[in-house]
């Protein structure tokens, strides 16, 4: 069990997100049933139907809250109890494992509210938004605010605003989607429009004034923003949440022409809505990979500066060239090992033990081996995305620029680990145990799976519609797992400094994933539009790659 406490580790900050995704659809499902849809049930011709629907959806959502946080507690009381050596009950008596029993058991309090019995009788409205309330309370109890020492109360109100807002909005557009899914005349729109524009507003407000308040109590100053891994974090999802900003911009411009009783289409409604789902579910596993890290005010030593930020990104060749494997520092090591075992006539030690937790050793050949690795993937995705732009901009013959992707997961899966099989002494299972690896050997699995799916939908082998969808979606998993990716380095400020390389590959990986669903799903100038854009963001991953440097 020990060796496998780091990856345990990287897999509660996955179930972390799911539970946070899981509980915003649960509680903006339970108010958008409250607030918005149960007022105009009368009103609207497919009311009870549609109710139905979402409050189905909004059931699966409490079942989904009730696995992963079953599955994110029990694993955190198993690594607890394996490396502490408490017991079972000691463990559960701990404040995190209590906040996981009571959002279980609201979650599976919500299932029977959302059945019909209870949803036609008196306490409709009052019973889950209690029970709603209360999930909510024991969420805000395992967020940094309860580790407080100062301005405990107030951070913790904070915090459940912060949800809140999360849920009233981001949680409830997939409740929003499906409306307008299954609503068919312009009445119904000009009344779901405005009502999920206004209960939008709320939600932003208060993820806004939430943010800044925590900004100022968890970060402090401007240098803890681009000086620590909990500042670039917050970076990250501020840019996510602008561009959320942006497509609710564009939703309120088309519900205010249906308020005002013009003609327009909602399809721009539906697809923009969409892409606010995957951008804001991405926020939310940045939000999960947060708990990870300590907030930037208590983090006052051994942050970088600017200085040091454009010391390392000054511009430089890329590197073109390999050192040998032998001259790595696991190989050396490993080779002395087995001098030394051989003198004896003994069998040698490991040099790397996966999810040890010790850290490998790195020499100057190491950093050279993995900014080779960078800057040809960098060469890879650069030409992926320049075909992908000619063949957009009518040249035929390149459409089959998607096995690119495959000839670099190729590269990527011998050349990412060289500790690792096929190169390293390293067992191909074995080597699993490493958050690094895994974490490699799930973006290759991506990178083939993504390149397959385009190159036949683009070919014409796969002619189904939701094909063609399997390349955003990956693509935009990607960018959002990246930003979870961890890279373990001894010093403190090298890995911050890679850090800073990293989050911007991984919007430019959002934004090229979802502007190309917007492609595939928006008619007209907005879906062209979209069609140019994700090359780009194409290239300019490649280009951040190409300016990867690791000293």
């Amino acid at each position: 069990m020990e060796l496998l406490v780091d990856i345990f580790g990287y897999l509660s900050i996955i179930l972390h997100g799911l539970v946070i995704v899981a509980q915003s659809m649960t509680l903006g499902g339970v108010l958008f049933l409250v607030f918005l849809l149960r007022p105009l049930m009368k009103a609207l011709p497919q009311g009870a139907e549609l109710e139905r629907r979402i409050a189905r959806l909004t059931l699966y959502s409490a079942i989904g809250l009730g696995i992963a946080e079953i599955l994110g507690t029990g694993l955190q009381v198993a690594v607890l109890m394996s490396t502490v050596g408490l017991s079972f009950l000691d463990v559960m008596q701990a404040p995190f494992a209590l906040c996981g029993t009571i959002k279980v058991l609201c979650a599976l309090a919500l299932i029977p509210c959302l059945g019909r019995r209870i949803a036609d009788g008196p306490l409709a409205a009052a019973l889950p938004l209690l029970i709603g309330a209360i999930e909510l309370t024991a969420a805000t109890f395992t967020t940094h605010a309860y580790a407080r020492l100062d301005n405990n109360v107030l951070l913790l109100f904070v915090e459940g605003l912060h949800q809140f807002g999360a849920a009233i909005w981001i949680g409830a557009i997939p409740c929003f989607v499906l409306a307008l899914s299954r609503l068919h005349d312009v009445q119904s729109w000009r009344l779901i429009g405005p009502g999920f524009s206004r209960m939008s507003m709320i939600g932003v407000a208060s993820i806004v004034i939430s943010g800044a308040i925590m900004s100022v109590f968890y970060i402090g100053s401007v240098q803890g923003f681009y000086g620590t891994a909990y500042g670039v974090m917050v970076g990250a999802k501020i840019a996510m949440f602008l561009a959320l900003l942006l497509f609710g911009l564009g939703n309120l411009l088309v519900t205010e022409r249906l308020r005002r009783g013009e003609e327009t289409s909602v399809i721009r409604l539906r697809r923009f809505a969409e892409v606010e789902i995957g951008i804001g579910f991405t926020i939310f596993f940045a939000a999960a990979s947060l708990t990870s890290v300590p907030p930037a005010v208590d983090l006052t030593a051994d942050r970088v500066t600017l200085h040091e930020i454009a010391v390392r990104n000054a511009p430089a060749w890329p590197r073109l060239t390999s050192p040998d494997h032998d001259q790595l520092a696991i190989s050396q090591m490993q080779a002395q090992l087995d001098k030394e075992a051989a003198q004896r006539g003994q069998v040698a030690a490991q040099a790397n033990v996966p999810g040890s937790g010790v850290l490998p050793p790195r020499n100057a050949d190491d950093i050279a081996w993995s900014e080779y690795n960078h800057h040809w993937a960098g060469i890879f995705v650069l030409l992926i995305g320049l075909l992908a732009l000619l063949n957009r901009a009518g040249i035929g013959w390149l459409k089959h620029w998607p096995l690119l992707f495959l000839l670099m997961a190729g590269f990527l899966l011998v050349r990412s680990d060289p500790e690792v099989w096929p190169m390293g002494n390293e067992g191909f299972w074995v080597a699993w145990r490493d958050v690094e690896v895994a974490q490699h050997r799930f973006f290759v699995l991506l990178i083939i799976l993504f390149g397959v799916f385009e190159w036949a939908v683009r070919t014409g082998r796969l002619r189904n519609p939701k094909a063609a969808l399997v390349f955003p979606l990956l693509v935009s998993v990607g960018g959002a797992m990246l930003l979870t990716h961890n890279h373990q380095i001894s010093n403190v400020k090298d890995q911050l400094l890679i850090e800073l390389t990293h989050t911007p590959l991984a919007l430019a990986g959002v934004a090229a994933g979802w502007a190309r669903w917007l492609e595939l799903r928006l008619p007209g100038r907005g879906g062209r539009i979209a069609g140019w854009v994700w090359p780009i963001c194409f290239m300019l991953v490649g280009v951040i790659l190409l300016w990867y440097r690791e000293a």
